[in-house]
Order: C-alpha cells, then structure tokens, then sequence
C-alpha cells in the first residue's frame, strides 16, 4: 500500500514546480522505446501523457520494466526532473518533464491489440467489437469527454432559467402515429407488453398537466426504424417542456443554449436570433424542409427555424391522414376551422447545415380540441380511449397551455465535433445493421425464458442461398 507521500497525481496536474518531487502516477503504457541500458516509455492516463525512463542500474527494476507492453495499466512511483533541452516535446504539456522510475507496479499486462490505436484505416466493425480499446485512442477520448461536457453545459444552463429535471417510466405503453416500438413482454401480465419510449412526449405533457411548469430532462429514447447507415436505435435527446408559452418564448430559450454551447465547448460567436423560414417558402425555394444555408450565407454554422408545417400529409399507404409531426400539436385554429385537412400547425423545427437537429411544438391543451384532431386521423371514439383515455382524461383537468421541443444531442454532437457519423460521438452505439458486435446483441433467448413471458416464436422460413 503506498504512503499518504504518494497519493497518485493526474499527469495533467504535473509541471516543472515538481522537479525534484517524488510523485505517484497510474494510467497504461502508451508506447516503450529500449536504448540500450534505458528502457523509456510514455504512461498516459484520462488527463495526459508522461515520459519515463527506467536505468539499468537499478536490476530488479529494469527487468521488470523489460515486461511491458503497450497498453498495460501500471502504477509508478519515481521522481521528476527537466528533459534534456533537445528531447523537449512541445506538443503535450509535461513536454519538458519525465520522470525517473524508482517503483514499478504492473496491474495487468496487456496482449497484442487487435489494432493499432494510431493505424486510421482500421475497420469501424474491429473498431465496435473491441470498443473498450477504441475509447482509449486520443480522437475517442476527447469526443466523450466534450459529449460529457455538452451535458453538463445544458444542465447548468437549463437550471440557470428556472427548469426543473424530472425522469419518466422506460416502460410505456405502445402508441401509434410514430414509428414501430420496441416492445417488452411482461412476466406478470400474460400476453400483455411494455413498449420503449420514442420520446417522454406524453410524459412531460403531463408534468405541465401536474403544475411542473418548466421540464427538461436528458433522455435516451428508442425506436425500431428501418435500418439506414447513419441511425441508432437508441438516441439522447434533450427534451423540454414550458407551461404559460408560446413558439417565442421556446425559441428564444433554445436560440440562448446553442449560443452558450458554441461559445462555452468551441469558443464561436453564434449570432442571434436565427434566421426564420416558413415550410411552404422552404419548400418553394430548395424542396427541402431542411435547406442547407452556408453557401448564402457564407457562415460555417447556418442555423435556421423552418415553421409553419402543415399539420397533416395524406398517406398513400395508410388511406387516411397522419400527422405531420405528431397528434398533439396544435393546428392553427383560423386553418384548421377553414379546412381542417390544409391547416398549418404551431410546429418548428431547427435545421443546422441542412440537418435537422431539433423540432418542437405548442400543445393541444384543451380534450375538444384533441378529439378533433383524432377524429381527422381517423380514429374512432372507441380508438382514442383505448389509446389516448388517460391524455384525454388529464388535459379535461385544468391543463394550461404549454410547448416544448427536443434536441437529437447525438446529431449536434456530430455537426459540432465534425465527424463523419454518429457513432463516433456516441460511447457503445449500434452497427448500421442495428446490432452490437462487441456484445453479440441481439441474440436468441432460452426456451425457459420464453416461456416464462409466454411467448412462442413462429420465425420466417429461411430464404435457400443460391
């Protein structure tokens, strides 16, 4: 055990005011040269990187030191002392330091890595199988450690304007007019199942039915999409919810936390506030709800709000029509008491470089009104209490106006830190395939656990590869 002297010291935390200093530190073997009667090598932990070097003149030690591979974990104790002016690396910041080896513990040797961490042109599949080694390469660092950062940068910011966070069930009910759940099957409830949810749409409605007032919270959200290369199952938004609000008010609140985030993470004046395009002008002039702006406007981040969406699209699949955003945004009443079918709604979206990073809306507060809107769905009487009884039940109670919006942090994550998918801002993401290769997820479940929720499989003939 070693004394209270060597309490361990991040790398970071070391400069030349330590020269002379006997100190502790603990990471893994970042990389080993041998020269002769000195073996050096550079420790790197969370914080930064240090040379070493182990003398031949201290036997045991050097033998010891002959043992090392790259990537193992170590403890070392030793003391510190200037480089020599020619070997000065100015590149990291103990640059002009190392540290003379006197202890040497070995935690865990390390293997031959299945890649070199500095080797570029490594398969993204080795990459997500071994994802605990990726993690440990410098670009992959620094992405979680800024994703960590962004959290943070939100919360402070969200406190700072009165929200409160509030956590919703990961066990829901399966709804409709989104896209397919993932579906949980209970044990206890034979024949019955949970559904992930898409987002805690309904859930932080009904924190403003309940007086909340202000809610966000940072959510993991889930949703069984046909697979596309560049979507995760499973994403983070941050969700937010306001009482007594109005389209404004929501996007003055959103416009001052990207401004925050830009300056806090990247140091870059964002200016405010955003450019606003209506979905029919957008439309018109780039048949796009999602115009890229850079080229006109000539900025390497061109925000923009699209609003006015309308608020249902027939479906040619379904025969009826579906809402454009969702069931509970608000229709432009002039429109909807006009016709109904061509109303806009109270929705906005916010695109950055022609990617969609975040969408809102005003509620549907008043239960007459959302009837209405189901009805346009066509969905019976019968249908909307079976599904939607309880939002029904809850909005007859006095519920307030309120809005909200969601920002999709792993896509902003991406745009910010200029990488070419999503899975590189995310820690243990999917493959394109919708599947985790380091776990082997999904996979089969035993007979005894099938049965014990009462499901048995009735899987598609498998198609004869010619």
């Amino acid at each position: 055990m070693e004394s209270k002297a060597h309490t361990r010291i991040h790398i970071s935390d070391l400069n030349e005011k330590l020269v002379g200093s006997s100190v502790n530190v603990k990471g893994w073997i970042d990389t080993i040269r041998a020269h002769g009667k000195l073996i050096f090598f550079d420790i790197r932990d969370v914080s930064g990187v240090l040379q070493c070097v182990v003398s031949a003149k201290n036997t045991i030690l050097f033998e010891e030191a002959k043992k090392l591979t790259k990537e193992s974990s170590v403890s070392l104790i030793g003391n510190i002392s200037l480089r020599p002016k020619n070997t000065i690396n100015e590149k990291i910041s103990t640059g002009t330091i190392e540290m003379s080896v006197t202890h040497l513990e070995i935690y865990n040797l390390c293997p031959v890595l299945p890649f070199e961490f500095d080797n570029a042109e490594v398969g993204e599949e080795v990459r997500l199988k071994y994802r605990y080694l990726d993690l440990r390469r410098n670009n992959m660092k620094h992405n979680m450690i800024f994703r960590s950062k962004l959290m943070k940068a939100i919360r402070d910011y969200m406190y700072s304007q009165g929200f409160n966070e509030f956590e919703t069930p990961m066990l829901a009910k399966s709804t409709p007019e989104g896209s397919r759940d993932y579906v949980v099957p209970s044990r206890v409830h034979a024949g019955k199942f949970y559904a992930l949810p898409q987002s805690p749409q309904l859930f932080k409605q009904l924190f403003m039915v309940a007086g909340m007032e202000k809610y966000f919270q940072i959510a993991r959200c889930m949703r069984d999409e046909d697979l596309r290369s560049d979507r995760q199952p499973e994403f983070t938004q941050l969700d937010v919810e306001m009482s007594f609000t109005d389209k404004e008010e929501i996007i003055f609140l959103m416009e001052g936390l990207i401004k925050k985030l830009w300056k806090d993470l990247l140091n870059v004046d964002i200016k405010t506030p955003f450019k606003r395009m209506t979905y029919a002008d957008s439309m018109k002039k780039y048949n796009s709800d999602k115009p890229d702006l850079r080229k006109e406007t000539g900025e390497k981040y061109a925000f923009l709000w699209v609003v006015d969406f309308p608020s249902f699209e027939y479906s040619e699949e379904d025969k009826r029509y579906v809402s454009t955003h969702h069931p509970f945004t608000m229709p432009n009443m002039e429109d909807f008491a006009k016709d109904k079918f061509k109303s806009r709604s109270e929705a906005y979206d916010i695109v950055l470089n022609g990617v969609e990073i975040g969408g809102g809306s005003i509620r549907i507060h008043d239960p007459k009104i959302q009837e209405k809107v189901f009805e346009v769905l066509a969905l019976s009487k019968e249908e909307q209490r079976e599904k939607f009884g309880f939002l029904l039940d809850a909005l007859s109670y006095g519920a307030p106006p309120h809005g909200g919006i969601a920002l999709g942090l792993d896509r902003l994550l991406q745009l910010m830190l200029e990488v070419e998918s999503i899975r590189e801002v995310i820690a243990f993401p999917k493959n394109s395939d919708a599947r985790d290769v380091m776990l082997d997820s999904p996979s089969e479940l035993s007979k005894k656990q099938l049965d014990e929720v009462h499901i048995k499989l009735e899987l598609p003939a498998k198609k004869n590869k010619k």
